[in-house]
């Protein structure tokens, strides 16, 4: 099956699962701008639409002898710890951990999957979260990544919940939510601990496809209630922050994947400040967080930049 062309049945599926409206622009913007290098989105250069790029950062890491140690640093997959302070944070979800996962690309090399299942059978968390960029590729068939997503999935404890990134097509959707993960689109749900409750939201992808709905992802979220967001990208920081959202879980940038020496990345692929593209920030009382994922994008390397999964873990500030 191929981005933007499913069949009768899958539409029907989708057009129930997310509206007529909403199914339309995103499977309209995905077929009409695939592949595109300049314009569409939040930034003018797609550099993961540049084909050439690949056998281009290829032979230069080769000529300076850093290709193979760039292989290798991407399959070294690291677990960070973000302790995240709440005010108001219910008493029940007192030391809550949320597993982040993101941009793994599960289909850029055969054994991606099975070090990020290495990684996470060796972690312990309350819930799992996938923040987008599931497939290698931007458009096309998306067979073999559900099937990494499958292994994966097989691996993770409990309810898991996702959203779609820029590399991702909306007819992954039934495939994913059909192993368990229920996939958040521009929808909110809440998390019940006790008496208590908290609220996760997630966007469609705000970055590429710009087919995110923050109203209509938060409306539902009672005033005052500790809410978290998914969004793919941190682009959209300003407006998680005036709709009164905790926190913010974000990737997409991976951190900048190959940086300088000191973790200086010498692209995000973001439009938005530097420091919003990597760990945690802050802004106007969001707390947020832009994990460097655990895959790679264009090639599989990482120079300066370790793959990552976080436990984000929550205390009441």
């Amino acid at each position: 099956m191929t981005t933007g062309l499913p069949d009768e049945a899958m539409r029907e599926l989708l057009q129930e699962r997310v509206g007529r409206i909403h199914l339309q622009v995103r499977l309209g913007i995905e077929r009409n701008y695939e592949r595109k290098i300049f314009g569409q989105g939040r930034n003018f250069f797609h550099i993961e639409n540049w084909y050439s790029a690949r056998s281009l950062i290829r032979n230069c890491l080769r000529l300076v002898l850093l290709h193979g140690r760039g292989q290798r640093n991407a399959r070294r997959i690291e677990v960070r710890h973000n302790p995240v302070s709440i005010a108001g944070l219910p008493g029940a979800f007192e030391n809550y951990t949320i597993l982040q996962i993101s941009d793994p690309h599960l289909d850029m090399a055969p054994d991606f999957p099975h070090e990020l299942i290495k990684v996470i059978r060796e972690v312990d968390y309350d819930l799992c979260v996938l923040t987008g960029d599931f497939r290698a590729d931007t458009f096309g068939p998306f067979a073999a990544t559900l099937e990494g997503i499958q292994l994966v999935r097989t691996h993770l404890l409990g309810e898991v919940y996702g959203i779609l990134g820029n590399h991702d097509s909306i007819c992954m959707v039934p495939g994913m939510e059909s192993m368990g993960i229920r996939m958040l689109l521009n929808e909110q749900v809440a998390l019940v601990r006790g008496d208590d409750t908290i609220y996760l939201a997630g966007i469609d992808d705000p970055h590429y496809y710009r087919a995110d709905n923050l109203e209509k992802a938060a409306d539902a979220i009672p005033s005052g209630a500790v809410s978290i967001l998914l969004a793919h990208s941190p682009e959209i920081y300003r407006h998680a922050a005036h709709a009164d959202f905790n926190l913010m879980l974000c990737g997409h940038t991976h951190a900048g994947q190959i940086c300088l020496p000191g973790g200086i990345p010498l692209m995000c692929n973001v439009d938005c400040p530097r420091s919003y593209c990597a760990g945690a920030w802050e802004y106007h009382g969001l707390k947020g967080y832009t994990a460097a994922g655990s895959g790679a994008c264009v090639v599989d390397v990482r120079l300066n930049c370790p793959p990552e999964v976080t436990l984000h873990q929550l205390h009441c500030a």
